[in-house]
């Protein structure tokens, strides 16, 4: 007989675990559990009791979401190609073992498979759902809160309100801030930006456009996801990411076009057509020149369009705009993927056959690359790709990008199946997880580590929705 106390204590970490999640570089970390790593989520902790509290004991009685078996072969992949990758007598420079190296990226990998399984079983019922996302929200107005903050040096500095909250930002963050961006919670400001744009605007995007609410209080037309979404585009802003406007942007866009609307005659259909592209054009343009008038009071943001007028300005544009040594991370990637197509180089290898790879150029225009190949006392030089596709193309070859290729798919079902459902609520939660996966695809981009929760908490949200709307009538209310 189940004791009557571990429903409320599930629920009680459950909600602490979804409220911390804004914390992703949590300075109090033992060196064994990620404290080297710049990647230190705080809701590790809570995560820890959920996995023997519910994680665990579900998946012994019940059956396992279809989407982690592609996610459990992908681990076996990579477990596999990191294994082969010790007989192959790769003999680093850079004062980083292999072990090291595999053992760090092995325990990363567990530890976003652990998120993703633990969020994908632990709401079973709608109403907790609802109550998954009113904590997730909560997590956000935290993190907001702080954002909203540190505006405020950005908007009237002066060094003695920086400080103050630089020194209150070293009990949050293992970073210190920037003096023209803000980083909420996080590691630096694009952090922040994408966990802003990948956690939390897709679910507050689709309940605008679907009139939907995970509260009991709301005022006519106006909703708290509303004021949350116009709070997060606001802070968003001064993140001055690039990356975060681009998915803001394309997120209004896309929720615009899914907004339910009843049409019946098929001129109707093609009426309502070239009205919503009419009306999305109009917020472009309207975007378009937010984004310049809040640009333009940052540096690095206005290089977008200040190259043409810069007199100091050398090399070509996408120099110019940080964005070449990108493109050297991923070409360099793909050299790799081609000596070893099936297996791959195992996890975290990338680094050690790097500059090996690298295509003959000049590295004074990147200084970034300069940087990482100039040995130094105390510097990190470890490289990384910085895309998640081509950092498992090349680590684990085409038998894992194949299964976590698979392993997207079948979230993108489960998205599908719900937003092709009868009931509102269902479809709501689709449109957020289409929403979800079309952000992914841009964060993709520009994050490669395993251990970040954003992806892994959307997909397991979606995935825990799928399989509560399809349980069998009278399951899962």
């Amino acid at each position: 007989m189940r004791s009557s106390w571990l429903p409320k204590a599930q629920k009680v970490v459950w909600a602490i675990f979804l409220f911390t999640l804004p914390v992703t570089s949590f300075p109090y970390f033992p060196g064994g559990v990620g404290g080297r790593t710049e990647v230190r989520p705080l809701s590790l902790y809570p995560l820890v009791i959920l996995v023997f509290l519910v994680t665990i004991p579900r998946l012994l009685s019940r059956p396992i979401p279809r989407t982690a078996i592609p996610l459990g072969a992908f681990a076996l992949a990579a477990i596999a190609s990191t294994a082969f990758a010790f007989t192959q007598g790769i003999d680093p420079d850079i004062n980083i073992t292999v072990a090291s190296r595999a053992i760090r990226m092995l325990v990363t990998l567990a530890l976003g498979v652990a998120f993703y399984i633990t969020v994908a079983v632990t709401p079973t019922t709608k109403d907790e759902l609802r109550f998954s996302l009113r904590w997730l929200y909560a997590g956000f107005v935290m993190a907001l809160f702080w954002g909203s903050i540190q505006m405020g040096y950005i908007l009237f500095y002066t060094p003695e309100y920086f400080d103050t909250i630089e020194y209150l930002q070293g009990f949050i963050s293992v970073r210190g801030l920037f003096e023209t961006r803000i980083s909420g919670m996080t590691y630096e400001p694009n952090w922040f930006a994408e966990q802003i744009s990948f956690l939390l605007m897709p679910w507050l995007f689709a309940a605008v456009m679907s009139n939907y609410t995970a509260f009991r209080w709301r005022w006519r037309w106006l909703t708290i996801e509303m004021l949350l979404l116009a709070w997060a585009s606001v802070v968003l802003i001064y993140t001055y990411s690039r990356t975060g406007y681009v998915l803001w942007i394309l997120q209004l866009i896309l929720a615009f076009f899914f907004r339910p609307r009843k049409v019946t005659e098929r001129g109707e259909r093609w009426g309502l057509i070239v009205k919503r592209v009419l009306q999305v054009g109009f917020l472009v343009v309207l975007l378009a020149i937010v984004v310049f008038v809040a640009g333009s009071r940052n540096r690095y943001f206005s290089r977008l369009w200040n190259y043409w007028t810069d007199e100091n300005a050398a090399g070509s544009y996408i120099q110019y705009i940080a964005v070449s040594q990108r493109i050297a991370y991923w070409e360099t990637a793909y050299r790799i993927y081609e000596d070893d197509p099936w297996l791959g180089i195992g996890l975290g290898n990338y680094t050690f056959y790097f500059e090996e790879k690298l295509s003959d150029r000049p590295l004074f225009p990147t200084p970034e690359l300069l940087y990482k190949f100039t040995p130094a006392e105390g510097r990190n030089r470890v490289v990384v790709p910085k895309n998640v596709f081509v950092r498992i193309l090349a680590e684990t070859g085409l038998l894992g990008t194949a299964a976590f290729l698979a392993f997207v798919v079948g979230v993108l079902g489960c998205a599908l199946y719900l937003f092709r459902a009868s009931q509102p609520e269902a479809r709501y939660l689709g449109q957020a997880g289409l929403l979800g996966l079309v952000v992914f695809l841009g964060v993709a981009f520009s994050v490669d580590s395993f251990a970040v929760p954003n992806m892994w908490i959307l997909f397991g949200l979606v995935t825990a929705s799928a399989q509560i709307y399809s349980a069998p009538s009278g399951v899962g209310q």
